[in-house]
């Protein structure tokens, strides 16, 4: 029999495979179930409103884009990348090596994959791909893989939505994520010293250690900013939502008044950009605010977890049931739909089992930006495709390997919870 709720699902994926964007067409299946369950229907803007309004956790999202857009249109990235090239370029596949460092340290600045990608992106392709060091498709798989950090290590824009879902707490999620983090960077860094050696990758012309210090001071302030911006959360001093807004400030200050690299065309063209982007997420988000209240509705999640009881799951076993079907879903939707609608949905369950809410997110936001490189709807590969100017299947083809060392990283972190509830025990987590 035909149910309002199997009809909002359908009006949803009609709505979306017509080209809709989701958010629309998460508002329009909602507003469907309600006239046909015969519910007044300013109940969706009432969800959407008290939603949109009451958090000011969501104030963090744009926050953090302007910031990384601000760092990219100043000489900020220049620098860093070039501090990352006098550690670590004297080895063999050295350049890749900078490609994954730059992503690690520009991770705690940005919060987001896509920043990271398009930021340093085409700087890194055409460092790599100069004179014919690496070949363009190794070149632009290393940067989309090595984009996948950025969200992992803190600050981080995924961990902000989870936080939204969850009601876990921002500061914690942001600690949990430092050790996977570089768990990822290791596992990259790993596959780059194999690659480089069974391919004979270049060695670059190693810079004299006695212009490290020169270098460190031109970066120095661009490498100040994690320190300001987790410096004020775990100081007490910020909250996430202000120290995103302290994060864009002092890009912005920095790359104006310090390094004297902003025009007002460039300027005016990030916070465009930066709107865009904003509101985007933000109609992603209003859409599963309506449609979390028609999930809510339809008692999901308790049907969903009284489903799972009945395989008598232990914590473990359910944990690696979410890291194959994030693994999947990661294939086919874009990540912050999956972080709305579908981790709302196992919450309940991951509670009931004891799993802890911050381990549980890291897990989440880890498969989720695992699926920004798998094909056939990851959008890292897409960036790369048109900045590399390479085929998409020879990307994918460079990613595989490196996918296999996320893989076993992954596999770590839901083995062993204590990787990433270290940290925020150690700053006084009672989870």
């Amino acid at each position: 029999m035909t149910t309002p709720f199997s009809l909002a699902i359908l009006a949803i994926v009609a709505l979306s495979l017509f080209g809709l964007p989701i958010g629309h067409a998460m508002i329009a299946g909602s507003i469907l179930y309600l006239l046909m369950a015969g519910q007044d229907l300013s109940i969706a803007a009432e969800q959407l409103l008290n939603g949109m309004y009451t958090n000011y956790v969501i104030l963090a999202v744009p926050l953090f884009i302007l910031a990384a857009e601000l760092m990219n249109i100043g000489s900020m990235t220049e620098r860093l990348l070039r501090f990352c090239d006098a550690l670590v370029g004297r080895f063999r596949g050295g350049l890749a090596q900078v490609n994954i460092v730059q992503s690690v340290i520009f991770a705690g600045m940005s919060g987001s994959a896509i920043a990271d990608a398009a930021g340093t992106g085409r700087m890194m392709q055409a460092m790599m791909t100069k004179d014919g060091k690496y070949p363009p498709a190794f070149a632009a798989a290393l940067t989309a893989v090595s984009s996948v950090i950025g969200p992992i290590i803190p600050p981080s824009i995924p961990m902000v939505i989870y936080a939204l879902v969850s009601d876990a707490s921002i500061g914690f999620l942001f600690l949990g994520g430092v050790i996977p983090g570089l768990l990822m960077a290791l596992a990259q860094m790993l596959m780059v010293a194999w690659a480089a050696r069974k391919r004979n990758f270049p060695v670059e012309p190693p810079i004299p250690l006695r212009e490290l210090p020169r270098i460190t001071w031109r970066a120095f302030p661009a490498l100040m900013m994690p320190v300001v911006l987790l410096g004020g959360i775990y100081g007490g001093a910020t909250t996430p939502t202000e120290a995103a807004a302290v994060a864009a400030a002092y890009a912005l200050l920095v790359s104006a008044l310090l390094y004297r690299s902003v025009t007002l065309p460039a300027l005016y063209t990030s916070l465009a950009y930066s709107a865009r982007t904003t509101v985007s997420i933000g109609m992603l988000i209003a859409g599963a605010l309506v449609f979390n209240y028609v999930v809510t509705i339809e008692n999901i999640p308790e049907t969903l977890k009284g489903f799972l009881a009945g395989f008598d799951l232990s914590p473990l076993g359910f944990l690696l049931l979410v890291n194959l079907l994030l693994l999947i879903l990661g294939c086919l939707l874009e990540g912050t739909t999956i972080l709305l609608i579908v981790v709302p949905v196992l919450i309940p369950t991951a509670k009931a089992l004891g799993i802890d809410m911050v381990h549980f997110g890291v897990v989440v936001v880890v498969n989720i930006m695992m699926g920004l490189i798998t094909p056939p709807y990851g959008l890292l590969l897409f960036i790369m495709t048109n900045i590399a100017e390479v085929p998409l299947r020879e990307i994918v083809r460079e990613c595989m390997p490196f996918l296999g060392a996320m893989l076993v990283a992954l596999a770590a972190i839901t083995l062993f919870p204590e990787l990433v509830l270290w940290l925020p025990r150690l700053m006084g987590y009672q989870g």
